[in-house]
């Protein structure tokens, strides 16, 4: 099949888990026969602009490009350069001629694709994954509230409680503008149940969206540490920010060295985009946390050495995660996982049986489980033997072509692009 992929990032620029997990699928299918282009968004935040032309190549690939999305509104999900972006991507689309469009998120690229592709290739099929919640939530997808409080529901009173900058007619324009953007979609993925379940309540036909999990490449497992008595090492992978817990798990690990209890918290990821105020509160906690030590940003190739380092892997999210990518190669790399009991987290590990899960935004809970890591005799070990290995990116992509060829097969249905 001849496949485009469309994605608000690539990898080689930024290492989110959806530009991971799109680019992975987008080569697996690749090597499964299939042709077609990976079509990234890319804006000046990323890679200075080329003058002439806004499609630029991105490494060796000749199938993986990137595309210039600057005049993209974050509010509405709109890309607002339709004469100039928008004419370039349908001549794109009328060169390539894909059989499947598959869209891995509405960031840079905007909603408006979907129906510029409805209209240029009517009989082509429009493919959609769920990565988070950006379509229902105007607040950065996150369904929280500035004061820390979880969200099940948007409507324009409780949108208007994020961002009272905004009217609620605002938010009506921009619920009907995505909601009509995506009745053009054939088909819907979400990697997680969860997920699934809050865009069905927010409206999608639940006949239209298939829960498939997102694959990792495969790779050996990291060698546990040998002859450890106690396994009271634990790590935290991911981007520094206020949502992914790291400020929990640096007042868990200081609780835990105040109170005499050995162990060594090892952090993992970079700190770029984020405000000073947040930074400055970060430092302030690591200052506090003697046992806990912040690595700086890492290469994908340099996991498996930091997994080999380490017993736990910690994922104390604030909010709703789909499926996070870093549970994911945790149990590639057999570490049992300590998470927030929330989202698609909670879907991924089974309290007692391949991790620990606590409450979310809980320092004193994140502390005795990490207490208990350290100290419960045979919990490593019953928790390791939990773990099954997840689903490859060679799995996932031959059930993402028996999704494409049963959608691709079936009768044209008659479509207004109005």
């Amino acid at each position: 099949m001849n496949i485009l992929f469309l994605c608000h990032g690539h990898p080689g620029l930024q290492t989110g888990g959806t530009e991971i997990a799109a680019l992975a699928l987008f080569r697996a299918l690749r090597a499964e026969g299939s042709t077609g282009l990976f079509v990234a968004g890319v804006s000046a935040l990323h890679r200075p602009a080329s003058p002439g032309t806004p499609f630029q190549s991105i490494g060796d690939a000749e199938d993986e490009v990137l595309m210039r999305t600057e005049a993209f509104d974050r509010f509405f999900l709109s890309q607002t350069d339709l004469h100039g972006i928008g004419l370039e991507f349908a001549r794109l689309l009328e060169e390539q001629r894909p059989d499947v469009l598959h869209i891995h998120h509405p960031l840079l690229i905007g909603v408006e694709p979907i129906h510029l592709i409805r209209r240029t290739l009517p009989e082509a099929r429009i493919v959609m994954t769920l990565h988070d919640y950006y379509g229902i939530c105007a607040h950065e997808g996150l369904m929280r509230t500035p004061e820390g409080q979880l969200c099940r529901a948007a409507s324009p009173d409780a949108c208007r409680r994020c961002l009272p900058e905004r009217s609620a007619t605002e938010f009506r324009m921009r619920e009907l503008h995505v909601r009509a953007m995506y009745r053009l979609v054939d088909h819907f993925i979400s990697p997680s149940r969860f997920l699934a379940d809050r865009y069905i309540a927010w409206g999608l036909p639940a006949e239209k969206i298939s829960v498939l999990a997102n694959g990792l490449e495969e790779a050996a497992p990291a060698p546990h540490r040998s002859g450890a008595r106690r396994r009271d090492r634990v790590a935290f992978f991911g981007h520094f920010n206020p949502f992914k817990g790291s400020m929990g798990a640096l007042a868990a690990s200081a609780a835990l060295s105040e109170a005499g209890v050995g162990h060594a918290l090892a952090l993992h990821g970079g700190t770029e985009h984020q405000t000073p105020a947040f930074l400055a509160q970060f430092n302030d906690r690591l200052a506090a946390a003697p046992s806990a030590r912040h690595h700086g940003p890492y290469a994908r190739h340099a996991l498996a050495s930091h997994m080999g380092r380490a017993d736990w892997v910690v994922m104390p999210s604030v909010w709703w995660e789909n499926a996070p990518l870093v549970i994911q190669e945790a149990f590639q790399h057999r570490r049992p996982v300590i998470a927030s009991a929330i989202g698609g987290m909670a879907e991924m590990v089974k309290d007692g049986v391949n991790g620990l899960l606590i409450p979310p935004d809980d320092p004193p809970a994140l502390a005795a489980a990490m207490r208990r890591a350290a100290t419960e005799p045979g919990l490593w070990r019953r928790l390791c033997g939990g773990i099954a290995k997840p689903v490859t990116v060679r799995q996932a992509a031959r059930t993402h072509l028996a999704l494409y060829r049963r959608l691709h097969g079936a009768a044209p249905a008659r479509r207004s692009a109005a």
